[in-house]
């Protein structure tokens, strides 16, 4: 292997670790300000969810299959269903827009 390959992962690996404890080092007090603590906590949903919604789109052969899916996925757990069965009416979803279009 040559050097470059090298030189690339101990970048990414000093990357990665200053990432995580450069918050850790330079913030010792607890977070007072409001917009700052109610950023900080919903950056793991818009993180999650960035991640995840175009992979629902695109996981299909239809992006109308993922589409659907997805919203039918958002009102059945609106309505109280847990997590097994909203995939499971999902894949359904899926199923029968696959074999309409």
């Amino acid at each position: 292997m040559s050097a470059q390959i090298y030189i690339s992962i101990f970048t990414a690996a000093v990357v990665s670790y200053l990432i995580r404890v450069l918050p850790l080092t330079l913030i010792r007090k607890p977070i007072k300000n409001r917009f700052l603590k109610s950023f900080l906590y919903y950056v793991p949903y818009v993180t999650l969810a960035a991640m995840t919604f175009p992979a629902i789109v695109e996981a299909t052969n239809s992006p109308i299959a993922g589409i659907l899916a997805l919203v039918v996925g958002i009102v059945t757990s609106y309505f109280g269903a847990g997590l097994l069965p909203v995939a499971c009416v999902c894949c359904v979803v899926v199923f029968i827009t696959e074999l309409l279009f």
